[in-house]
């Protein structure tokens, strides 16, 4: 059975992930590449609101004893 150890985990890793995205997109920003920079603050909004459902889910489980 999934834990909220297990989704907090899981949260932090999209967190990660999300950061490392950003920067990317930032990188491209002003360059012949920011269309990709578009792109990739539209998959780092993706990621935050995927972060926040995972968190939502963990509230919704039993604390463990």
């Amino acid at each position: 059975m999934v834990s909220r150890a297990e989704l907090s985990s899981l949260e932090t890793a999209i967190r990660e992930l999300c950061d490392r995205v950003t920067n990317a997109a930032d990188e491209l920003i002003g360059t012949t590449e920011e269309n990709v920079a578009l792109d990739l603050y539209e998959v780092e909004r993706s990621l935050r609101t995927a972060q926040r459902r995972i968190s939502r889910a963990a509230g919704g489980l039993p604390t463990e004893q």
